[in-house]
């Protein structure tokens, strides 16, 4: 009877050496929740939707990592814009406010020097260490070939080097280095911060489009741009304890600021679906 007792007294408290022993290793990481924001032109506005229901589930994130759309979705996020006031910045926009014709410069059709401006200006911050939740963005180093990411420095520039289309817009040169969109190499930026939270959700608004691209330089750079971040997002979406998905938004243009509300919804509908699952299923 006492061995019975005392077998299962370790067992108890092995159990709870174990739980322990996790959470010691668990706690060694700086923060609890990270996100990931994927590229996707105008459809990043399926960020805003998904991070309000995510927002709604009683989860707020200790990190952010974004991407091209995604960067300037966590940025304004990460400044403290209440999200119910991101959308409307932008439904009153069109394409040729955030960026000028630059094609006599070389190395792109335009420059985003609207976009830099736009996003000093409505998040109060300089650089990017400045904002409230820490922020990471994913690039291209265009000269060596390799993906990149900021997350101090300047924050005007480091955003619109994060969503620099190769041919669409031209390269930002920071330090020496030209830096390109993201998503050329990792559109989904779950490596920058994986080994930096405990739990890391993903949220990919880049699903590939059947749009009939027109054969101009901008439609076929853009469709080329679509391909590779569609091949290269795999890696990173296993990364994620959670992806978030939406692929109604796949009928949207890159760079149609129309629909924003209705990319905004479909956000907001496959995340308040998919976060209520991911909590049931990890229950205690």
């Amino acid at each position: 009877m006492k061995w019975v007792v005392m077998r299962g007294f370790i067992c108890k408290f092995a159990r709870k050496l174990k739980r322990i022993m996790a959470e010691q290793t668990s706690s060694t990481k700086p923060y609890r929740l990270g996100i990931a924001l994927s590229g996707g032109g105008a459809r990043g506005f399926a960020h805003i939707g998904a991070l309000k229901a995510i927002e709604e589930a009683g989860l707020k994130p200790d990190v952010i990592a974004g991407v091209s759309a995604g960067a300037i979705a966590g940025v304004l996020y990460a400044s403290g814009k209440p999200l119910e006031e991101i959308l409307p910045l932008f439904s009153e926009s069109k394409f040729s406010d955030f960026c000028k014709l630059a094609i006599r410069d070389g190395g792109g059709l335009f420059k985003l020097t609207g976009l830099k401006k736009f996003m000093v200006k409505h998040t109060g911050a300089e650089n990017l260490e400045d904002l409230r939740i820490p922020t990471y963005l994913g690039v291209t180093d265009f000269d060596n070939g390799v993906a990149a990411e900021f997350h101090e420095g300047p924050l005007g520039d480091r955003v619109i080097a994060s969503c620099s289309i190769p041919i669409v817009f031209q390269p930002v040169r920071i330090n020496g280095v030209n830096y390109v969109d993201g998503g050329v190499l990792r559109n989904l930026p779950a490596w920058i911060i994986r080994d930096k939270c405990d739990k890391l959700i993903g949220i990919n608004c880049s699903p590939l489009t059947n749009y009939r691209y027109k054969k101009s330089i901008y439609d076929v750079a853009l469709r080329s741009y679509n391909l590779m971040a569609k091949s290269n997002q795999a890696v990173d979406m296993e990364m994620c304890d959670l992806v978030i998905k939406t692929p109604d938004i796949a009928a949207y243009q890159v760079f149609n600021l129309k629909d924003i509300r209705k990319v905004y919804l479909s956000g907001y509908a496959a995340a308040h679906k998919a976060v209520k699952e991911w909590l049931k299923s990890n229950q205690p």
